[in-house]
């Protein structure tokens, strides 16, 4: 039997001394597909980045198991070396490192191993021809003046390079258009199987289109108050927050 890939108990934490996270528990197994909404201001991106190990973030109580081992001590390098993996709201520009090399990079560092350079760019290249993504992006600088497209299909590029046991998406699909999500829908969607899981975020729910929710957790004033299958989804569209929060 699997062990879970993640399980959260009892979590609190704080930032600049407010409390945002108030004992939020949950569980992610292999293969899952967990989405996670709420009101502005509940507490997504802090979890988010709590699970992450943003040490900006204070942890209060509680404990995050990955795998059946308590990371919440460790560092966020660390924590994607196990295989946990964030993308960004809003994804940093970082100037004199090429999206390539910075790839290249993050994934010698989380295996261990030397990355063979020849097999990596053609992989590189199939991955950026599924997302639409022209060959010239990976010469340049990671993220500057990509546009806010270029920079969300960058993140889910790393996604699928690192090929992370567990994927938290914060708010992927903001900022994009109607076919841009749909193509970093489809995307998502391959990258999911039977052994890692994701965590999605999201107020735009086309991003679900082509990837079927298992759970969907709603979030509010720091705990998780609500949790359902997919057509809860449908009912906070319809009927907004209020309507789950009852």
């Amino acid at each position: 039997m699997q062990k879970n890939i993640l399980e959260i108990k009892e979590l609190s934490a704080s930032v600049e001394g407010k409390s945002i996270l108030k004992g939020v528990n949950l569980t992610i197994r292999p293969g899952e597909v967990h989405v996670l909404m709420g009101p502005n201001g509940a507490g997504k991106s802090t979890l988010a980045n709590v699970i992450m190990g943003d040490p900006r973030y204070r942890l209060e109580g509680g404990s995050i198991l990955f795998e059946g081992e308590d990371i919440s001590g460790e560092k966020p390098d660390v924590r994607a070396r196990k295989g946990i993996f964030l993308s960004f709201q809003a994804p940093e520009e970082i100037q004199g490192v090429t999206l390539e090399n910075f790839l290249r990079a993050s994934r010698g560092a989380c295996t261990g191993k030397p990355v063979k350079v020849l097999p990596f760019k053609r992989e590189l290249q199939r991955n950026m021809e599924e997302l639409g993504m022209d060959a010239s992006y990976a010469k340049r600088y990671l993220n500057v003046g990509f546009s806010g497209g270029e920079k969300k299909k960058s993140e889910i590029l790393q996604l699928a390079m690192m090929n992370p046991k567990l994927a938290i998406l914060d708010e992927t699909d903001s900022g994009l258009d109607v076919d841009a999500v749909k193509l970093i829908s489809e995307n998502i969607a391959r990258f999911r199987n039977e052994s890692n899981a994701m965590l999605i975020i999201t107020h735009i729910t086309k991003i679900l289109q082509n990837l079927p929710a298992d759970y969907v957790h709603v979030l509010a004033e720091g705990k998780i108050v609500r949790t359902g299958d997919a057509s809860l989804v449908d009912t906070i569209v319809q009927e907004g927050f209020s309507a789950v929060l009852k």
